[in-house]
């Protein structure tokens, strides 16, 4: 069996990782802590998903992101990165799809 994971940021949620069914036994969206994956790999993406939510002009979300094209540049660096240590983690039974336009 095959387990299928969607990866991208959303404002207020606190992970990146999205099941393709809402019925799925690691949440929806995906509960870090369901995942057979590493406690720094779990608090990695957590990072990630709170840094993301700097970058939303919280008083008028349409706004432009307040962060500078270096904090992005590095965001999208580190969450590549968490990617592929996720990929590694979860092996052959998992695809992860990037779906985070970075």
């Amino acid at each position: 069996m095959i387990h299928y994971l969607r990866f991208f940021f959303e404002a207020g949620v606190n992970t990146p990782l999205w099941p393709e069914n809402m019925d799925s036994p690691y949440g929806y969206p995906c509960d870090l802590a369901r995942l057979p994956i590493s406690a720094e790999t779990r608090a990695e993406l957590a990072r990630l998903s709170k840094r993301y939510q700097s970058s939303i002009d919280w008083d008028y979300p349409p706004n432009p992101s307040p962060w500078s094209d270096e904090e992005l540049r590095l965001f999208k660096q580190q969450a590549l990165a968490a990617l592929e240590v996720l990929r590694r983690e979860l092996g052959a039974g998992w695809i992860v799809r990037d779906e985070s336009l970075l």
